[in-house]
């Protein structure tokens, strides 16, 4: 009897669920900005497109996704400001939360006069009794409401998805269009407001005891949503307050520094709260992995990950002591060193998180070389080695972005996939072990030693940026995955083999382990054992 293969099911995890609740929302507002666009031709086309997605809004199954979208959506935006502890963070995070909890005191009179007269007195939700209502006094006001809702949206998108290579490369289009299309909606409003004064059309009015009812619920909504608001406020303060008053603290020890903050903060709101530079380019939603912290202390001081922060980490394929600092929320002291430096503070620099593949070259018995031969000679070694390593990586898709020494790093994946990045890796292995060979008889014949060299290969997440100080900046990647790999190139020194690769990045390139089997090393460095493939110039040689 054979199985049914596996659906693929989504996790219903917190930042799964505010994903696509603002999605939902994101459409929502899309659609009725190219609604008002759809106005610069004529109010008529613009009653026509207007019926097609209230069609769509209006039926039981757009009702519940979009009103349980809001729902879930705001009541994730309040549990998130109650779990916040300190409101140091960037400005431009600090205006999206702004922007959000704005919105429903500034879309209140908007759904009361589009979907409570639908509701109440059977009313469609036209532009022509819409643009009645709200032209004379209220027009102006419309398209606040939309810039603040297109905003908010955008600027939510922008931060989950800005480390995507793919959203990066369509910076310019999507700026664009973030601009033009509340623009043309705005003109598209102001047109067929015009229209509506010129020839104005015959519109039923709402019976008043439905606009009286709608007004008083309007008036009792934003009373309450502001007095839920303050009172979460004032909840807050007098959490912190009975923090502080009973001493429930815990002390972080930073490399430099220690800070003490009560129980419940986390790690990056104790670094934002005390000064420590600390980056975190998602805003604490766990969706990047920047914020990442080394831990060291007793393992019942940090609660285990929840579903979110066990999905980025796997990403990045984190070691056991490494976790999420915006979701750390330690229950006693514990010792912090931050992965990533926090001195690059802005986005530019800081550049963009990619799955790749890092090779490392090295020259074998280049001290002893240094010793016999002049400068001049080394550097003519040097510079046909550079050369020969940078033209193969080169041809296989790569780009070797550090020289040091007599060591090459190269990367592959900048924008490809971790499949295609581990295969231009290997390829580029082979034939820097095919000419390095070609030219080791010459080599021996004129300085007088055998040419050696050797090969590591790692793939996984690392931060792809441009590091230095002032006007000497070079670009490289950082995390885990480099210091694997330069370990691995030293691994072939001990064992004699041309090129270490890690099983990882050995499966993503599709190499086959029946002829060269799977060994477990200890590599410097790293606590868990590695898994990985060695190879000498034979098998190099069979793999395409």
């Amino acid at each position: 009897m054979t199985s049914l293969p596996k659906r693929a099911t989504v996790p219903v995890t917190r930042r799964n669920l505010r994903w696509s609740s603002g999605l939902v929302l994101m459409v929502y507002v899309s659609m009725h900005l190219l609604n008002h666009a759809v106005g610069l031709v004529s109010l008529q086309a613009a009653e026509t497109v207007l019926g097609w997605a209230s069609a769509i809004w209006h039926s039981w199954p757009g009702t519940i996704a979009l009103y349980g979208a809001a729902t879930v959506h705001l009541a994730l935006a309040f549990l998130a400001l109650w779990e916040r502890r300190t409101w140091r963070m960037p400005a431009s995070q600090l205006i999206r939360i702004g922007l959000g909890f704005s919105l429903p005191l500034l879309l209140a009179s908007h759904l009361a006069a589009t979907r409570g007269l639908y509701t109440l007195a059977g009313l469609d939700a036209g532009y022509a009794r819409i643009l009645r209502s709200l032209w004379d006094a209220d027009g102006w006001w419309q398209m606040v409401v939309m810039l603040v809702a297109w905003t908010h949206g955008c600027m939510g998108l922008h931060f989950a998805l800005r480390q995507r290579a793919l959203w990066q490369r369509a910076q310019s289009p999507l700026l664009t269009a973030a601009v033009v299309l509340p623009l043309v909606s705005a003109l598209g409003f102001l047109s067929m407001g015009r229209e509506a004064e010129l020839r104005p059309p015959a519109v039923r009015p709402p019976p008043a005891a439905a606009s009286a009812l709608l007004r008083t619920s309007v008036e009792a909504g934003r009373a309450g949503y502001a007095i839920g608001l303050a009172a979460l406020f004032l909840a807050l303060g007098l959490r912190a307050r009975s923090e502080r008053s009973r001493g429930r603290t815990i002390t972080l020890t930073y490399p430099d520094r220690t800070a003490r903050v009560p129980m419940g903060w986390s790690v990056l709101e104790a670094s934002r709260q005390h000064g420590i530079a600390h980056l975190s380019v998602c805003g604490g939603r766990a969706r990047c992995s920047t914020c990442r912290v080394r831990v060291a202390g007793p393992l019942a001081h940090c609660p285990p990950p929840g579903p979110d922060e066990q999905r980025t980490l796997a990403r990045v394929h984190a070691d056991p002591d490494v976790r999420l600092a915006c979701q750390l929320r330690p229950v006693g002291d514990l010792q912090v060193t931050p992965v990533m430096s926090g001195r690059t503070t802005t986005l530019s620099r800081l550049g963009r998180e990619r799955e790749v593949a890092v090779l490392f070259v090295d020259l074998r018995r280049w001290s002893g070389l240094s010793e016999k031969q002049l400068p001049f000679d080394l550097v003519y070694v040097l510079d046909h080695y550079f050369a020969l390593v940078g033209d193969a990586v080169h041809e296989a898709g790569g780009v070797a972005n550090q020289y040091i020494g007599d060591s090459v790093m190269a990367l592959f994946g900048l924008e490809d996939s971790p499949q295609a990045a581990c295969r231009g890796a290997v390829h580029a292995a082979r034939l820097i072990d095919e000419r390095m060979r070609a030219w080791s008889a010459d080599f021996e014949a004129e300085f007088g030693q055998p040419l050696g060299f050797g090969i590591g290969i790692h793939a996984g997440g690392a931060a792809v940026a441009e590091v230095g100080h002032r006007g000497v900046r070079s670009f490289t990647a950082v995390g885990e995955v480099v210091n694997t790999a330069s370990r691995l190139q030293e691994q072939t020194k001990v064992n004699g083999a041309a090129l270490v690769i890690s099983a990882f990045a050995a499966r993503h390139a599709g190499i086959a382990t029946d002829d060269v089997p799977v060994q477990r090393i200890q590599v410097r460095g790293r606590e868990e054992p590695l898994d990985v493939l060695m190879l000498d110039s034979n098998n190099l040689a069979c793999l395409h």
